[in-house]
């Protein structure tokens, strides 16, 4: 099966083929660790985890490293304001950004390297600028000379050739549509970290950070660099000319792929404008951690995502019809006794949905074939035979392993509830239910001992067991 990917660099998709047989190197870049992420930075976190996991499934080794920014003019600024060495003020911010990853199944990177232990890396790249005369020093930093790059704007698409002006900028972020030198190591300032180098006591600016910690865990040339489209222009764009410039290869990374901006309720996210969300406000207003993963997998990477409050609880609203239509069945499965009928072809079903995704992660296709699958599923399960409804259970779990979404988390109903939801079955099934008042009560007294064990009691039609389903 060809795979297939937009490719910034190119402008158009491309097919894709790794450097190494079944096997990718991935990177991608990580937060900065000044604040809590927010839900914008999550929507492309989910986005390189799906494709970390399209990858897996299909059979690939994937090597993810994801950085750690602990040292840039934010944290900087955010550590002086706290009165806290960088590390203290950093730390809260790393173990909580990797709690967040847990909590919406985001795949642990195979490596996470932090900028401020990677400083003699750093300091080695931009030495090999130096000696090759694109990179120059002054007043005690150091500059990327812009202008010895003429492929400098291959990736944004700028016109930059006759725009580069040999101005000096010293800020990480900026904005411009004329090219400037760009600073490499940063002259050490009152009261902000520093490490010794040839060119005198200073910093890493932000760019060089990502060049040094991916070609030093991926090599010099690597299969996919990805991240938000904010991203292009500067950083990536700096990421190329200094990399492709150190190293003489081109290209640095073979494919880069890129996610388009969140917006929420239409906007961009404000704290002045009430729409600003991080993942823990979310969950602290009740909402399920899966249901803002399917609210932020759902839409098409290169597509915008207007992220509201309702359109997370029509996601919940989805989970919940996928983790009902599984436990009807597991239901099923435990309590089947005869052979049955066959079920709905599940391999051929996620062989499309893994089609699907490798047309440039075309998510909505994926999940069209899914909730085909469901409905399915949902209309023979009634009839299907245990063997059957084994299919069916691992269909989820592959499911789960592709997209994530903990529909398959439990892989059992714990004893003591079958034997609860048996006597309620046996209860309601007495021809004296319907007006017997003691019958009820004792029914109802059930679904609460059920309930409290933390599984919720769906009713079947007449003469059929009910079900559960795992409370969030």
């Amino acid at each position: 099966m060809a795979i297939r990917f937009f490719n910034t660099l190119a402008g158009k998709e491309e097919n894709f083929t790794p450097l190494k047989e079944k096997a990718v190197g991935m990177y991608t870049c990580g937060p900065t660790v000044y604040d809590y992420a927010h839900i914008g930075n999550f929507r492309t976190f989910v986005f390189e985890d799906l494709l970390r996991r399209f990858f897996e499934c299909e059979g690939y080794s994937v090597r993810h490293v994801m950085n750690v920014t602990d040292v840039d003019d934010k944290t900087i600024a955010g550590a002086n304001r706290e009165g806290k060495t960088l590390d203290a003020f950093t730390a809260k911010y790393i173990q909580a950004f990797n709690d967040d990853l847990k909590t919406l199944n985001i795949l642990d990177p195979s490596c996470q390297p932090r900028a401020t232990r990677e400083i003699e890396a750093m300091q080695k790249l931009i030495g090999r600028l130096i000696q090759k005369g694109v990179a120059y020093a002054g007043e005690g930093s150091v500059y990327f000379r812009v202008g010895a790059f003429p492929a400098y704007g291959r990736l944004s698409k700028k016109n930059l050739e006759e725009n580069i002006s040999g101005a000096r900028v010293d800020v990480d972020e900026y904005e411009k549509e004329i090219a400037s030198d760009f600073v490499l190591w940063k002259k050490a300032k009152n009261g902000e970290p520093s490490w010794d180098s040839p060119w005198g006591k200073g910093r890493p600016g932000w760019h060089i950070e990502c060049s040094a910690m991916s070609m030093k865990y991926l090599g010099e040339s690597f299969d996919i660099h990805a991240g938000g489209e904010d991203l292009v222009f500067p950083h990536h764009e700096n990421e190329i000319a200094q990399s492709e410039a150190a190293t003489g290869i081109s290209p640095f990374a073979r494919f880069w792929l890129h996610s388009k901006f969140l917006l929420a309720d239409g906007e961009k996210m404000s704290k002045s404008k009430g729409n600003f969300y991080t993942l823990r406000d979310l969950i602290g207003k009740g909402h399920d951690p899966m249901a803002i993963r399917y609210a932020l997998l759902c839409v098409h990477y290169r597509a915008p995502l207007n992220f509201t409050l309702d359109g997370l609880r029509e996601a919940g609203e989805v989970l919940r019809k996928l983790k009902d239509c599984y436990f009807q069945c597991l239901n099923r499965r435990d309590s089947a006794s005869g052979p049955g009928g066959p079920g709905p072809d599940c391999e051929a079903a996620f062989g499309k949905m893994l089609e699907a995704l490798s047309d440039d992660l075309n998510i909505s296709a994926c999940l069209s074939h899914l909730f085909q699958k469901v409905k399915e599923i949902n209309a023979a399960s009634s009839g299907m035979g245990r063997e059957s409804l084994s299919g069916v259970l691992e269909f989820f779990r592959k499911t789960d392993k592709l997209l994530g979404l903990s529909i398959a988390a439990e892989e059992r109903i714990p004893a003591e509830v079958t034997a609860l939801l048996g006597k309620r079955f046996e209860i309601r099934k007495d021809s004296r239910f319907k007006t017997d008042k003691t019958l009820q009560q004792e029914s109802d007294r059930l679904r609460s001992e059920i309930e409290s064990l933390g599984w919720l009691v769906k009713d079947s039609r007449p003469g059929e067991p009910s079900t559960v389903t795992k409370r969030k």
